[in-house]
């Protein structure tokens, strides 16, 4: 297993995050595509910016309605863009986030859009060598323990991976360990997030440090986790995220959860393979 950091605590500041990032000695960073996207057509720059600070792009997040077919082939086809993106900087991991959730639930019409959508942005990927890994989260089309399940029944297990999020799972009402024996297999990639204790309010985008908190700070025990993930033998990357700061800046928020890391569960960031 291998340690990174996601970028979205410093928003939009992507390169004040890759160089306060290395710093505190993570060497390796998830981002939402869009702003890494913008260098499509500077690679050079790109790659150089990463190469300085000593990082490696761990993953891309992309996000997209994958219960509307309309939709569907603009999503395979940028998906497609950003896995290329991805190869063409060492990285081969994208993971797939679920858009807005309808007002009712998915029905079960859209979920099998969804898995076809999915399969085939998953096939996209295989084709270029890079690990589609679908993300479920709060207030979206992929949400709760049955609509996760569907889909992974429904994709193809060779192409198809599952990058669960421990606070997204357990605020949904999932146990994460179950969850990770469950899908052993298919386990593509992974997000340690805490959770805050006795909040109920809606779930609304923009507003997630209403729920989540950084790392030893909430509710969840990681340390079980943690040797689930050895026990069943997962060798990719963890990815600390924090989707906004809860104390100070984006720099002391990863820092707590840095700290955290190595000091609670042992893990270590530089760089280092753990166990």
């Amino acid at each position: 297993m291998k340690v990174s950091c996601a970028m979205l605590t410093w928003g939009k500041e992507f390169e004040k995050a890759v160089v306060e990032a290395s710093e505190l000695g993570y060497r390796g960073c998830e981002a939402f595509n869009r702003i890494p996207m913008q260098y499509e057509a500077k690679l050079d720059k790109f790659k150089a910016l990463l190469a300085r600070n000593e990082l490696t792009l761990s993953s891309l997040y992309v996000e997209g309605y994958l219960t509307d077919i309309e939709k569907r082939q603009e999503l395979v086809d940028y998906s497609e863009r950003v896995a290329k993106f991805l190869i063409a900087n060492g990285c081969d991991n994208l993971v797939l986030g679920p858009s807005y959730r309808p007002a009712e639930g998915p029905t079960a019409v859209q979920l099998k859009i969804a898995a076809e959508t999915i399969n085939q942005i998953a096939q996209k990927c295989a084709d270029l060598g890079v690990k589609l890994s679908v993300h479920p989260h709060l207030g979206t089309e992929i949400q709760n323990e049955d609509e996760m399940d569907a889909i992974m029944e429904m994709t193809d297990s060779r192409k198809v991976f599952l990058c669960p999020d421990t606070a997204q799972l357990t605020k949904a009402g999932m146990d994460v360990v179950k969850v990770l024996k469950r899908y052993k297999d298919r386990i593509g990639y992974v997000h340690l997030k805490d959770l805050k204790e006795n909040v109920n309010d809606p779930f609304e985008y923009g507003k997630e440090a209403v729920f989540f908190t950084e790392m030893g700070r909430g509710t969840i025990d990681f340390v079980p986790i943690i040797d689930c993930l050895k026990e069943i033998n997962y060798q990719g990357w963890l990815a600390i995220e924090v989707d906004s700061p809860n104390v100070g800046t984006a720099k002391e928020s990863l820092t707590i959860c840095r700290d955290y890391i190595e000091n609670v569960l042992g893990l270590r960031i530089q760089g280092q393979r753990v166990s």
